[in-house]
């Protein structure tokens, strides 16, 4: 039996304390991605100065913390910078680790993923990522990718096979520019296989590494992993939540979202994503399966009157449950504008 737990004194979540079973969990985690603010939608003087939507986040992390998993993916765009002030920047990222603090504390380990906001500012040509960025990433960010020793502190498991240099080479078929590393990394965990990407690496903004990641999931493969997990924060494929939506993806550059996807289905993983800030699910080629969650307190990308679909305009972030048989159970959770009742939004199960 599945001990329930009262949140927000809204609708009743699973959490992850249960009796001994013929299937046990053997390793769980939640993932949600951008809670950034701007000045124009900050709705109280503080967040006007941190630059984010403390509300939505600070349920949604209470949230996580009731259910107990092992870790949270962050999916990037936890700050808004896209300034060249380095003093802001470390700013915004510490207000948003003071709010992620408190699930260190309680056996939930955070693990951020790098987001455009992260790694590009603006300028004459547009949004291109820096190499300065990835610096104050590194400083800020740093002592989390990847802590082993802390994270089985936290979570009272192993991560292994973790490599800080194993990232897309320098002048290899990815098209990287600068050193990845404490950008896209991968692990081992509770017998899955973790991956973290980078989506907008200097000179090849918008791209995933899908050469490196073909060579990353078949030695993870070969070393016994069951199931495979990549968060990285821009989608493959742009979610069309209307007419008229402009792709907003690696399916800017066909090539490159067909190549990483060829990947993800070849060995059954699960992308998890953002920035789009809406909640969606989908298979684009019939099998593995797309988790945009990247709505964990940005505005929302659907204005009102632009989708017929309530969930296009709701806070949410996914609950990931594996299995020892190697079932994956995913549950999404999520609550209005309004600040309502938290409701499950969808459950995936392969």
């Amino acid at each position: 039996m599945l001990k329930s737990l009262m949140l927000c004194g809204a609708m009743l979540l699973p959490g992850a304390v249960q009796a001994a079973a013929p299937d046990p969990v053997v390793m769980s985690f939640a993932t949600v991605g951008d809670s950034r603010m701007d000045t124009a939608g900050a709705q109280t003087a503080q967040d006007k100065v941190y630059l984010q939507n403390t509300r939505a986040l600070s349920r949604i992390l209470r949230e996580i913390e009731a259910a107990r998993p092992k870790a949270l993916f962050f999916n990037g765009d936890m700050i808004m910078a896209y300034t060249s002030d380095a003093a802001q920047v470390a700013r915004e990222y510490a207000y948003w680790r003071g709010m992620t603090a408190g699930l260190m504390e309680a056996g939930t380990y955070v693990v951020p993923v790098s987001g455009n906001h992260e790694m590009q500012s603006k300028g004459a040509g547009g949004k291109k990522a820096r190499v300065e960025n990835e610096e104050l990433w590194r400083a800020s960010m740093g002592d989390l990718i990847l802590d082993t020793a802390r994270f089985h502190a936290v979570t009272g498991l192993e991560a292994s096979a973790f490599d800080a240099n194993n990232a897309p080479q320098i002048g290899g078929p990815d098209g990287v520019q600068t050193s990845q590393s404490q950008l896209t990394y991968s692990f081992d965990a509770g017998g899955s296989h973790f991956v973290v990407i980078d989506t907008d690496p200097v000179g090849n903004d918008g791209h995933g590494p899908a050469h490196w990641l073909a060579q990353d999931l078949a030695q993870a493969k070969a070393r016994g992993a069951k199931r495979f997990f990549v968060f990285g924060h821009k989608p493959v494929y742009t979610y069309y939540y209307r007419k008229g939506v402009e792709k907003d993806g690696m399916d800017i550059y066909p090539d490159n979202a067909q190549a990483f996807w060829k990947v993800i289905e070849e060995y059954g993983a699960a992308y998890f994503c953002g920035h789009q800030h809406i909640f969606n699910a989908q298979q684009p080629e019939g099998k593995a399966w797309q988790i945009m969650v990247g709505s964990g307190g940005s505005p929302f990308t659907a204005q009102k009157g632009e989708s017929s679909n309530p969930q296009d305009r709701m806070y949410a972030w996914a609950l990931v449950r594996v299995r020892a048989s190697g079932k994956v159970q995913i549950e999404v959770y999520g609550f209005d504008e309004h600040y309502g009742k938290t409701q499950k939004l969808k459950t995936v199960q392969y």
